[in-house]
């Protein structure tokens, strides 16, 4: 989907009517939200800044090579099915998802590894093999991570938790479940070996967290994995986000890129719409915003009274860490490294106090541990013919603490590092092979989505940073407003965020006046 340039009349008329909408961002969050409002009935408008749809899910092409910019895999299929059927449309009809097989390769510093799979008898020889005195409690490990899904994921997760009640009433079984203790700290229950523990509980990197202390209801992710397998969208997530916009044109809506909102906009105590930074003001009934909830606070509502989000709680807040990212392609190499798959993680010789380092420390260490996607062994048309396409993420500090990296000196330096790594322990000889090269830095992430302290993640989800303690969906500042993305309930990660427009559908009123969507009408001609 390229760039929509803003029309020169007015986008909406200067009065909203009960059925206008507007979405601040077209991320993952806010295209979900945008369709789940188009399915009610709402006249909506998506704005976003960008050129592309899809927010850090969308994608940069160069001289034949796609780079997906953010997230890699889709691991609940079934939550991107159940929108497109609230929406009256079949989303295997639009998207076609490739499940993989491994998921991912582990490669540890001392020469371990460990291979990903759903099969059962595959992954449970896995962990005979690494430590045959743990297979009973990784089958235990399992079981407590399903329990936690259907409690985590299918309760809580899909409904609202704006009201204090909600959470206070599930405390027992918060306790019960022991979700005081960190994910680390309940692999680490179950087995012994170290190589195990990890393969067991970095999965909150993946949403921003620290393994060490986010609470172990996130263990979920391992069986959001063994139960639903781990899939490739063809054309990358960028394929998602575009079929996303196609919904929503589909219904009537529209979707304008290189277009940004400066202020969210108040009459009689409501949101009313929206000022763009041309000065142009948009009217509209209901505002979502899936910008990040840290920016739309401190800066979309700069001029509203805050009770709760003030600069200064925010100021408090944990953020998720930041990202460094190098997205390069190389040249005549797909029938090298073939034992290098689509994902593989490239663990550092530390772990818990190369997390300190990250999360807590704010220190760019030397050592590092990468996450490798390669998604031309499974998806030709995202390099040129024989070539391939890569993207190596590493953790790093965000921008709020003391003594911040500063990334103008360490940027290159950092990423020879990476190099180095992967020259040394996935792709020997790489060095010669790269042709297109892009970095993203957390500054990257602050200036290109405007995130606080260019985290990755919006808010960490700590236990005291989830659920009714996270920035609520419905705006506890604001009538009118509404929150989706990684920064409010259920939180970051794909399902999370397409999860946030599910439980804002679940809060935004139907409009008064409720109008025949596109759909409806194509139906009804049809009929007729």
């Amino acid at each position: 989907m390229q760039t929509t340039s803003r029309p020169q009349a007015p986008l909406l008329p200067s009065e909203p009517d009960s059925d206008q909408a507007i979405v601040i961002g077209a991320g993952l969050g806010g295209l979900a939200s945008a369709m789940r409002l188009g399915a009610k009935g709402y006249r909506v408008t998506v704005i976003d800044r960008l050129d592309r749809a899809g927010g850090r899910g969308s994608s940069i092409s160069r001289n034949g090579h796609r780079f997906d910019l953010g997230p890699t895999i889709v691991t609940v299929p079934q939550g991107l099915r159940d929108l497109w059927a609230a929406c009256g449309r079949d989303f295997d009809a639009d998207v076609r998802l490739v499940p993989m097989d491994p998921f991912y390769e582990i490669r540890f510093a001392d020469g371990e590894s460990f291979t990903a799979r759903q099969d059962d008898a595959a992954i449970k020889a896995e962990v005979a093999r690494i430590s045959p005195a743990d297979s009973k409690g990784y089958e235990q490990f399992l079981k407590d991570s399903e329990a936690r899904y259907w409690f985590g994921y299918e309760d809580l997760g899909r409904k609202p938790m704006h009201k204090i009640w909600d959470t206070l009433k599930v405390i027992p079984k918060f306790a019960m479940l022991r979700a005081d203790r960190s994910v680390y700290a309940h692999a680490a229950a179950r087995v012994k070996d170290e190589h195990l523990r990890f393969a067991l509980s970095f999965h909150p990197l993946f949403i921003g967290g620290d393994p060490f202390n986010v609470t172990s209801m996130y263990i979920l992710v391992s069986h959001l994995e063994k139960a639903f397998g781990v899939h490739y969208a063809m054309g990358g997530v960028q394929a998602i986000a575009d079929a996303m916009v196609r919904v929503i044109e589909a219904q009537g809506g529209t979707v304008v890129q290189g277009t940004e909102v400066d202020e969210i906009t108040l009459s009689a105590g409501r949101a009313s719409g929206v000022r763009l930074v041309s000065g142009e003001r948009l009217p509209a009934s209901v505002v979502v915003s899936n910008a990040d909830a840290g920016h739309t606070y401190d800066r979309l509502l700069r001029n509203a009274a805050k009770r709760r989000w003030t600069p200064r709680r925010l100021k408090r807040a944990r953020w998720s860490m930041g990202l460094y990212v190098w997205y390069f392609g190389t040249q005549g190499t797909a029938g090298m490294w073939g034992d290098v798959g689509h994902h593989s993680i490239v663990v550092g010789p530390r772990y818990r106090d190369h997390i300190k380092d990250i999360f807590l420390r704010g220190r760019l260490a030397d050592d590092m541990s990468l996450y490798v996607h390669r998604p031309s062994v499974t998806d030709p048309s995202c390099a040129p013919a024989g070539d391939d396409t890569f993207y190596v993420l590493s953790p790093v500090p965000h921008l709020g603490h003391a003594n911040a990296v500063d990334w103008a000196t360490e940027e290159e330096p950092y990423r020879a590092k990476m190099l180095k790594v992967l020259e040394d322990r996935l792709l020997p000889g790489v060095t010669g092979r790269i042709t297109e090269s892009l970095t993203f830095t957390p500054e990257t992430f602050r200036d290109r989505y405007l995130s606080p302290h260019g985290s990755g993640f919006s808010i960490e989800p700590r236990i005291l940073q989830s659920a009714w303690f996270r920035p609520h969906n419905v705006s506890e500042e604001l009538p009118g407003l509404y929150l989706a993305g990684a920064g409010t309930h259920p939180g970051a990660g794909l399902p999370g965020v397409v999860g946030t427009a599910e439980v804002l559908g679940k809060l935004v009123p139907d409009p008064k006046v409720r109008r025949e969507t596109a759909a409806e009408q194509a139906l009804r001609m049809a009929a007729e």
